[in-house]
């Protein structure tokens, strides 16, 4: 039983302190230092792939047409991925030379939609995006000029949700993972090696893009081919995108458990460019990350096993009120409602490890995520919540 208790023990405190640790160590003796340049601003080809995204296309792509940039070096390219709504016709009320629409008559997936939009792009950096994320004016800039050192392939952006009403258990424990994540992220960047991008902010050099496999994420594909061709992976914190939170724990579940699946399938797929330094990254934050159930089970197990003993009487109780902590989340997250601080943080944590393990049983028995439908209560006009832009869910 101790055996089994230190083994989950171990497994926890690598994953969540001895990593973040490595890395730090790491940014320190490997660290590099791209030349960047303002002036540096070459042409860029916004990408957006669109499934039913009436209540948001019309204003993503009117504030992306006018980003502070030079008008002659943006362009944006739109694909709509059989859209049933009114996606279609607001694109086409929108009236721009350096906007391309391309109608997909059979649903086939976002990255069937990049694939084809990038043989369109006449841009030398591609930049992905999503419908509903808002990308202020100057942030293009501050992940171009990465680019002015030819060693830099990829570079990603920060992310922030934005809440629509009253604060509630899902967002407060996203805010706190994402504050974990965007740490990760930035040692990682030290050495020119971030592991995976914000799928709704990051750039590429057009010279790296292969044709995207269907089944995997665009935004850890493209980083894991890039990375192992020996480019440098940087993160730009000052480059942030918002998108609106969900407030449902079941979409939650379901955007969590796809990521995991589709990343279970990527460690397979994409095995041969995860090795040295990237293939410990990819096992110790990845892996070992979304199957953290196992050990939090076994920890609470081989404590149990062992109440009789008061250290491992005392683990075992603070695991209980960890499990009756984040039930009572879960009942506040039902009910739309914020829980205080600590509640939400045990829900959402619990809410990730259980999806995470989900996911890669699913990706083992042969679970695919081609298409996905997106999370219905994160899309409806994040500008006017920020205050930045009118709402636009008539036409533009």
């Amino acid at each position: 039983m101790k055996f089994v208790f230190w083994l989950g023990l171990l497994w926890l405190g690598y994953v969540y302190v001895g990593y973040p640790l490595l890395v730090g160590l790491l940014a320190w003796v490997r660290r590099v230092r791209p030349v960047m340049r303002d002036d540096f601003l070459p042409t860029v080809a916004v990408l957006i792939v669109a499934r039913n995204e009436e209540k948001d296309i019309g204003w993503k792509v009117t504030e992306t047409l006018g980003w502070d940039y030079p008008a002659d070096r943006l362009e944006v390219l739109v694909a709509s991925d059989a859209s049933d709504d009114r996606t279609d016709e607001i694109l086409r009320a929108m009236n721009d030379s350096r906007l391309t629409v391309v109608r997909m008559e059979k649903r086939s997936g976002k990255n069937a939609g990049l694939n084809r939009l990038v043989g369109l792009a006449r841009g030398d950096l591609l930049f992905f995006t999503d419908a509903n994320a808002h990308i202020e004016t100057g942030y293009l800039r501050k992940m171009v000029r990465h680019f002015a050192d030819k060693r830099v392939g990829c570079v990603t952006g920060n992310w922030r949700s934005v809440r629509e009403k009253a604060d509630h258990a899902v967002s407060k424990g996203a805010r706190l993972y994402w504050s974990f994540e965007s740490l990760i992220k930035y040692l990682e960047s030290q050495f020119g090696s971030v592991l995976a991008c914000v799928g709704s902010i990051f750039c590429i050099r057009r010279s790296l893009y292969v044709p995207l496999d269907p089944d995997l994420a665009n935004d850890l594909e493209l980083p894991s081919r890039i990375g192992h061709a020996g480019y440098w992976i940087r993160y730009e914190p000052e480059a942030q995108v918002s998108e609106k939170d969900t407030r449902s724990p079941r979409e939650e579940f379901a955007r969590r458990r796809r990521i995991c699946a589709q990343g279970m399938l990527a460690m397979w797929k994409l095995r041969k460019t995860l090795w040295g330094v990237r293939g410990w990254q990819f096992f110790s934050y990845k892996l070992l990350r979304w199957i953290t159930l196992i050990p939090v089970l076994l920890v609470a197990l081989a404590s149990y096993g062992m109440v009789s003993e008061p250290l491992f009487l005392a683990i075992f109780s603070s695991l209980v009120f960890f499990f009756a902590a984040a039930l009572a989340g879960g009942a506040f997250a039902l009910a739309g409602r914020s829980g205080g601080h600590l509640v939400p943080v045990c829900f959402y944590f619990l809410l990730v490890i259980t999806a995470g393990l989900t996911g890669v049983i699913e990706a083992c028995l042969g679970r695919r995520y081609r298409v996905w439908e997106v999370p219905s209560l994160s899309r409806g006009g994040v500008p006017a919540l920020l205050g930045s832009l009118p709402s636009q869910k008539e036409e533009p």
